[in-house]
């Protein structure tokens, strides 16, 4: 039986791809694929290793059922670019700090989480930190609606 690994990465991995993280998980748990998909996150940046998700984050997660409390922040491993199928990013930046590190032979595995989008076509999903709680919210809309989308991809790779 085949699998996908795929970890979500942003700047910090406290907010954004612990975010898309969560919703991956619950739209896999409820597609009955846990078995077959693995998700983790990961950040770009080495400031909030071992730290728990920002509480904005994790608030506005829970108000939608998802539990970010488990989570801790880690940073993209050498490792990684072999053990994932696919290195889900959040925005221009990191996609430049992931290609920079990246070996040549795993760069195809890099893509926007946005390209899987169906409903909202911005490009990148908005980083909330500086900004007020609805930021958060944001966040979670575009990680619910790309998503659903990159669950679809996966299934038929899952198929084939």
């Amino acid at each position: 039986m085949n699998s996908i690994a795929v970890c979500f990465v942003c700047l910090g991995n406290i907010c954004r791809s612990p975010s898309a993280e969560a919703v991956m998980r619950d739209l896999v748990e409820e597609a009955k694929l846990s078995d077959r998909i693995i998700i983790d996150s990961a950040g770009t940046g080495d400031w909030h290793i071992g730290h728990p998700p920002d509480e904005r984050a994790q608030r506005a997660a829970k108000k939608r059922g998802y539990d970010l409390s488990p989570l801790r922040g880690r940073q993209i491993k050498a490792e990684d670019f072999a053990r994932f199928d696919l290195l889900i990013v959040m925005d221009d930046k990191n996609v430049a700090a992931l290609t920079a590190v990246c070996p040549p032979e795993h760069r195809d595995k890099i893509r926007l989480l946005m390209e899987f989008a169906t409903r909202d076509d911005s490009r990148v999903v908005i980083d909330p930190y500086f900004g007020d709680d609805d930021g958060f919210e944001r966040v979670l809309d575009q990680c619910e609606d790309a998503c659903e989308g990159l669950l679809a991809a996966l299934r038929t790779q899952l198929v084939s």
